[in-house]
């Protein structure tokens, strides 16, 4: 059984930085893709960004040129690095990696930006 967690969320100025880490429980290499996702308090989980197994990353158009997306397969880690951010990037971030047709998610991690 796959398990993703995540940490590095907390409370930041808006402007300010953090990077969020998702840890899994054995090699991400057989992940087709891996990705980053957000659900603010009454609004539906949105996509945030995904990275391929080749590299390939997209990102939603609300964080392009503020976050970047990357992962570690010899530390079996993705990282979210968020910069500029703004009081609308606080969220609860959940992590997420697909295999085949399995999907699989973390608990999340709560990131607060005040204003």
């Amino acid at each position: 059984q796959v398990q993703l967690v995540e940490s590095g969320g907390g409370l930041v100025q808006a402007g300010g930085s953090l990077r969020l880490s998702c840890a899994a429980s054995g090699s991400i290499s057989s992940f087709s893709a891996m990705g980053w996702y957000r659900q603010a308090l009454g609004k539906q989980r949105e996509l945030v960004a995904v990275i391929t197994t080749i590299g390939s990353t997209s990102y939603a158009d609300s964080v392009k040129g503020r976050f970047t997306i990357s992962r570690s397969n010899a530390k079996s880690t993705m990282y979210l690095q968020m910069s500029s951010l703004k009081p609308e990037d606080t969220a609860v971030y959940y992590c997420r990696a697909d295999r085949s047709s399995t999907v699989y998610w973390g608990q999340g991690t709560q990131v607060t930006v005040s204003s």
